[in-house]
């Protein structure tokens, strides 16, 4: 199995380019799947350079309805005419806004989804046996501060807090992908009942948020109760964060960036 990122907010890279978005692409055994689309054609031109074809591509995985993690899918559906699209109804449907710093959307625009390309995902479920897609993923833990930003809209057209039942996991013989983990890290771990050799993605852990005290505390336990687990983050995890995450996490946590491959 080798994951390898497509966007993301950084990049070691000179000659690939970045934006607030992810992209990486899975390929395992037997599938090439696309975990998110980053917020625009971004990820595709980095492919190109990457010498990636996505063309071949089986799936694509939707994490959650944002811009930042969808934007991407109308630009992808242009060079692939085969990949089934995975992805919860309600971020679809969807209207989604941040108010940090100011009240903007950040709904994504979606491209037509040919019926039999849509796997609409509303409850856990396995795809094709090798997938496996966690759905409205339990709140017993606590969920990242920045989330209080973020909002959806109601039938009413009231701008209500978003309580993430639109975001989906994905796993894959080992690998957890979290997207951008509104729903919380140790949420979507819990309820992940395989067993995690690496989880890949956000966190959304952003910078002067959780104080350091609940930043040490979480790594304490991430520690603790995931001992055997790597832990490779990026986009919505701060850099003070990880810092603080690393002291006590060690090697046990990486950072990604644009360009970034491993094979597991």
């Amino acid at each position: 199995m080798k994951w390898t990122v497509l966007a993301d907010n950084r990049t070691n890279a000179p000659a690939l380019e970045t934006e607030h978005g992810l992209s990486i692409l899975l390929e395992t055994d037997k599938y090439r799947v696309l975990l998110d689309t980053g917020a625009s054609d971004l990820f595709i031109r980095n492919a190109r350079r990457l010498g990636v074809d996505l063309s071949t591509v089986d799936y694509v995985f939707i994490s959650h309805g944002h811009s930042d993690h969808a934007g991407g899918l109308r630009h992808f559906m242009e060079i692939n005419k085969k990949a089934k699209i995975i992805v919860s109804p309600d971020a679809i449907k969807g209207q989604f806004f941040s108010k940090r710093t100011y009240l903007h959307s950040i709904t994504t625009v979606w491209p037509e989804i040919p019926g039999e390309r849509l796997l609409s995902v509303d409850e856990n479920c396995r795809i094709d046996h090798a997938l496996q897609i966690i759905a409205h993923i339990p709140q017993n833990h606590p969920t990242p501060k920045g989330n209080q930003h973020l909002f959806v809209l109601n039938a009413e057209g009231e701008h209500i807090h978003d309580d993430f039942r639109h975001e989906l996991a994905l796993y894959a013989d080992g690998l957890l992908f979290t997207g951008c983990a509104h729903s919380g890290l140790e949420n979507i771990l819990s309820a992940c009942p395989w067993p995690v050799h690496s989880v890949v993605g956000g966190f959304h852990l952003l910078d002067d948020y959780e104080t350091e005290e609940e930043l040490t505390a979480l790594s304490e336990r991430l520690k603790d109760h995931y001992p055997e687990t790597l832990f490779y983050t990026s986009h919505c995890t701060g850099d003070s964060v990880f810092s603080t995450l690393q002291k006590i996490m060690g090697d046990q946590i990486h950072p990604f960036s644009c360009g970034t491959s491993k094979e597991i």
